[in-house]
Order: structure tokens, then sequence, then C-alpha cells
């Protein structure tokens, strides 16, 4: 993790941004820099200041030294919807070249501890012809994973861990986000994740609607 690392999600709607915000918080906890970057987002408001998209914007908050809004986030996509499609609309091509060059940016403001953080899960394509492992191999950072934690949850978290070692990434481990309220079953799920995925567990995140992800941060050790 001092040089990053990547953040994936088992789908959408996992607590990607979530848990980011916190891994971001628990790696400046021993006083050192840490910045967070959302290279693709679709789903912006328009702003006097440009597109902004809420992602990007918690990432920026929890980053210090706090970056442009254009380091963080290179492409910000008005509709709400897949990238591919958001990008079309807006007649924008998104490009590996723009996202290195932001990404590089970043890393000189934060001494190369630059967290990256997907779209949706690991096989959402940025772009035509363009794949997140395009860019993490680029980039050659480690992935980490969160996993919603919900009836499913194992049969997502195997695939995804599967795809990003299948696409010669480092799968460096894995966040729980409890994305419900803790089932009868919920413990068990935790065991049989622990047993059925490549790397180890940085952490669990509880249910709680509406928490400040830096009051969460010393719930997850990113080593």
């Amino acid at each position: 993790m001092k040089r990053g690392c990547f953040v994936t999600g088992t789908d959408t709607g996992v607590g990607k941004t979530f848990a980011s915000a916190a891994l971001l918080h628990a790696l400046r906890r021993d006083g050192g820099p840490a910045v967070g970057m959302k290279p693709v987002a679709s789903g912006c408001e328009r702003t006097p200041q440009g597109w902004r998209n809420e992602d990007a914007l918690a990432l920026q908050a929890a980053s210090s030294p706090r970056p442009d809004y254009l380091l963080v986030n290179p492409y910000a996509l008005p509709e709400p919807t897949a990238p591919q499609i958001a990008s079309a609309l807006a007649g924008v091509k998104v490009e590996l070249p723009t996202l290195l060059a932001a990404h590089a940016a970043l890393a000189g403001l934060a001494g190369g501890r630059v967290l990256v953080e997907g779209v949706g899960g690991w096989l959402a394509p940025l772009a035509d012809g363009l794949e997140q492992a395009d860019l993490v191999r680029a980039l050659d950072l480690p992935v980490v994973m969160v996993v919603g934690l919900k009836l499913g949850c194992l049969n997502h978290a195997r695939l995804t861990a599967r795809a990003v070692t299948a696409d010669g990434c480092r799968f460096a481990g894995w966040i729980g986000n409890a994305v419900e309220p803790p089932g009868p079953h919920s413990a068990a799920y935790l065991d049989l994740l622990r047993a059925a995925l490549p790397g180890p567990c940085l952490g669990l995140l509880p249910y709680a609607p509406g928490a400040d992800p830096a009051a969460l941060a010393a719930n997850l050790a990113p080593g």
C-alpha cells in the first residue's frame, strides 16, 4: 500500500467509495499523505466549477493534501450510466494517457500513495477497448476488493478475485462492507469468504448508513 492501490468491487452499489474514503483515512494514520482518484465517473452534477461527481468529491475530501478536482476525476461524465454509454453521450473519448498523466501528478503530491477507485465491478470497461485491468497493469498497482456483505456475495467475491488474478493483476486483499443489517448467518459468510479468497481480509465496515468514513478507518488495517 506504500505505492497506493486500486479499489474494485463485487458489483455496483457495494460501497466502494465509502470503503475507499475510509481506507484513505487509514493510510494517513501514520501522518503521511494519501490521495484518492476516480479516473472515470458517470453521473455528475453541473456546478459553477464544472461537472462534479459525488464519489469523486468524497475521495477528494478524504485526501491529504487536497488535490485539484480535475486530477482526482479527469473524466466527469454527466449521465448516470455505464461509462461507455455516458462518454458517447457526452462526446468524450476516455484515453489511457490522460489517466496516467493525472495519476502521475497525484503521485507527485502524495509521495506515490494514490488510491484509485474503479467503476462498477471489475469487468465493467472504462471505455471501448479500455479495461480496468489495463489501467491497473499500466500503474502496477495491487487490487483491493470491496465485498458488499449480503446474500450472494460469496459467488460475486470469488468470481471477481478469480478475474483479477486471471488478468495478471495482484490481489492484495478485501474489505467486507455491510450493505444491509447483519443476518443470522453473517459470521458464517465471513468465515467462508476468508477461506475462499486468495488474499487477506483488510477489515470489516459495519452497517452504518450516513456514517463518516473517517470514524470507521480504525476498522481497516491496510498494511
